[in-house]
């Protein structure tokens, strides 16, 4: 363990083995820092926050500050980071509100194996999964849902209370007011559906023909005949050996009455 003399340090701070401090951080009351972890250098970690074993967070990054939120009156609340992440410089990680009325759920979760570019910022009570990279400036409302393996453009700006689907990609700059599918592709302000994240998906391994069945059951899904619900159920029976188009059709079902991002949508 190093830590730089120009650091300040919480007593009630606790650091692993490996970890290292560098210069003019600043370590707040409650913070847990695994083995390997990293601050740079003109680093705030606030309070109550843990951070996963080899995550390296660079200069002026603010972690666990306090949620931006007018009812938070300084309770107890957390952040938890799992491993392995980068957090590049300025970036801003809040942490969650407490449950009053049953709205805030008293933690911010980031997952492992996640770059986070210059400027990022996660609110509180967000759940950002795990390889996701959120590019220069993106930022989460609170309450934001993340899945794995998304890629957040520069400048864009999730909503509050808004879902992101694994494996979907939002365009730099983007407004994204409605919910993003699993492999969706989204971007524009306000921000619309333009088909499935397919670079992503051939970067995964998919092959040709199983991209071919994507598409079509995205086609019967979003440009069939018929009101939406009824081409659901349709594709839901069509398509019930793929698990990525399942996954799609869990994810619209489980957002109940929210706001989807369709092709087209304003």
């Amino acid at each position: 363990m190093t830590i730089h003399p120009t650091a300040v340090v919480d007593a009630s701070a606790t650091l692993a083995d490996g970890v290292e401090i560098g210069p003019f951080c600043t370590v707040g009351p409650g913070v847990a820092l695994a083995p390997g972890v990293r601050l740079v250098s003109h680093v705030v970690i606030q309070q109550d926050t843990n951070v996963g074993a080899n995550t390296t967070i660079h200069p002026f990054a603010v972690i666990g500050g306090d949620p931006q939120h007018g009812g938070y009156k300084g309770e107890p609340v957390r952040l938890e980071i799992g491993e392995n992440n980068l957090i590049r410089e300025h970036c801003t990680f809040n942490r969650g509100t407490p449950p009053h009325a049953g709205v805030g759920s008293g933690v911010t979760r980031v997952g492992s194996n996640n770059l986070f570019m210059t400027g990022a910022h996660v609110g509180h009570d967000c759940v950002v999964g795990d390889s996701v990279t959120m590019a220069n400036n993106a930022t989460l409302g609170g309450h934001v849902h993340v899945g794995d393996k998304v890629f957040l453009g520069g400048l864009c700006a999730i909503h509050q209370n808004g879902r992101v689907g694994q494996g979907a990609i939002v365009g730099g700059l983007a407004a994204v007011t409605r919910d993003v599918i699993p492999y969706g592709s989204v971007w524009g302000n306000h921000a619309s559906l333009h088909g499935l994240n397919l670079i992503g998906l051939k970067r995964k391994g998919y092959g040709k023909d199983a991209v071919r069945r994507l598409l079509a059951a995205y086609r019967d899904l979003f440009e069939g005949d018929g009101v939406f619900a009824e081409r659901l159920d349709r594709v839901e029976q069509a398509y019930a050996d793929l698990p990525e188009i399942m996954e799609i059709t869990s994810f619209i079902r489980d957002g109940g009455k929210r706001p989807l991002c369709l092709p087209g949508a304003e």
